[in-house]
């Protein structure tokens, strides 16, 4: 006969309680152990990113960009007139003096209203000779009756003196003298009235040959302006250099305005560089410069800067101040770095795609032992082309990674292999 043993059950089930217990306290630990551990750092292969040390010492701020070489003396020539390319005497390339004629136009209607205003002017020029002769036949005239009035006004003083002294002798009655005096002061009056006259009709000359003289002044600017249209027929190049374009062909049709020739000197080059907005905020006129040409380098001073903002950069113009490095010529593209500033003894450090000027950020720093990097934050100062100021976050001989890590902002350390 079996017996129900109860006590057996109860062990087991203490057994089986405590044994879950326990387990279900050692999975709580490792769970908690296991989620309070930092994630584990990602991987960086050493050789894909660029690693940079800090240095101390004097720092050069500059800038760069890419620019071309532009001809200080340069001049495009213009159509003054409309016409049609009747010869063109010289090919781009050939060197010019300002009177090699380039090429020449023609237009007969032009010649031919300067041969009309020439005769216009002849014209008003007999005009203007007719009346004047007439105003000086006129005032001749006054002028004679001016001396004949003088000249009887002299007689009729002397016959006073004599009536004077023959009355007083008794010889001529006094109706007689007083007749002579009257005689006398109507000639005098007359003799002044006559020179007024005179006067007035100069003025009247002036103002009389003033329409004839302006139709004269008219005509001559008039054939003046011609003179010079037909001239610029034959196209001059205005200076010495080398003829660059000429975008013509013989018989075409040109208007007033259209661009004929360019004409440049070429041994007298400026460099126009394109900094790029963000950068140009400092650049002063005065600045040093230095242009690559690719064969040889060129020292320079900053001449000009654009005030305005073209497609995100400011041109700036550089007068180069130093000998041409050879196979300089214009529109050759060249890189120009402009001095800003320099500083002396700080910190600094290559500059990562990332930094930022006057900006704090986070960067990876590495450790003594090379094998991992961790986050440090950092605040840049004033940049340059490749180099960055170290303001604080970081000491001489750190190392720190200039490659973009964007993709590993959510870590705050890596493993480098």
């Amino acid at each position: 006969m079996d017996i129900v043993r109860n006590d057996l059950k109860i062990k087991k089930r203490l057994r089986q309680i405590t044994f879950g217990s326990i387990g279900l306290v050692i999975l709580i630990i490792a769970g908690a152990a296991l989620f309070s551990m930092d994630p584990a750092a990602p991987s960086v292969d050493r050789s894909s990113v660029w690693i940079g040390a800090v240095k101390r010492g004097p720092l050069e701020i500059n800038v760069r960009g890419i620019g071309t070489l532009i001809p200080v003396d340069l001049r495009w020539l213009t159509a003054q007139t409309n016409g049609s390319v009747e010869e063109i005497h010289i090919l781009p390339g050939a060197s010019v003096t300002p009177e090699t004629v380039i090429l020449q136009l023609g237009n007969p209607e032009l010649e031919q209203n300067y041969r009309s205003a020439q005769l216009q002017l002849v014209s008003a020029q007999a005009q203007l000779a007719n009346q004047r002769v007439r105003e000086e036949d006129s005032l001749l005239e006054m002028e004679f009756q001016l001396a004949q009035l003088e000249s009887n006004f002299e007689n009729a003083k002397l016959d006073v003196r004599v009536n004077e002294e023959l009355f007083a002798e008794g010889l001529v009655a006094e109706r007689d003298l007083l007749k002579s005096r009257l005689v006398k002061e109507q000639l005098d009056r007359q003799t002044v009235i006559m020179q007024r006259r005179m006067d007035t009709r100069r003025q009247q000359v002036e103002q009389n040959l003033a329409p004839a003289l302006a139709a004269v002044s008219q005509e001559e600017e008039r054939v003046t302006l011609l003179k010079n249209q037909v001239a610029d027929l034959s196209v001059k190049a205005g200076l010495t250099g080398v003829l660059q374009r000429l975008p013509l062909e013989e018989g075409q049709q040109v208007a007033t305005g259209t661009q004929l020739a360019q004409v440049a000197n070429p041994t007298r080059l400026k460099a126009v560089v394109r900094i790029p907005e963000t950068q140009a905020k400092d650049i002063q006129i005065g600045q040093d410069a230095t242009i690559d040409t690719r064969n040889g380098t060129v020292a320079g001073k900053v001449a000009r800067v654009n005030p305005t903002v073209v497609a995100g950069t400011v041109d700036v113009d550089v007068t180069l101040t130093g000998d041409l490095p050879r196979g300089a010529r214009a529109d050759l593209t060249v890189e120009g770095i402009i001095s800003l500033a320099s500083l002396g003894d700080v910190l600094f450090v290559g500059r990562s795609s990332s930094a930022r000027e006057n900006g704090t950020m986070g960067i990876f720093k590495l450790t003594p032992d090379g094998e991992s990097a961790q986050r440090a934050q950092v605040t840049f100062g004033k940049s340059s082309v490749s180099e960055i100021q170290v303001i604080s976050g970081l000491i001489a001989g750190d190392r720190i990674i200039l490659s973009d890590t964007s993709q590993y902002d959510d870590n705050e350390r890596l493993r480098l292999n």
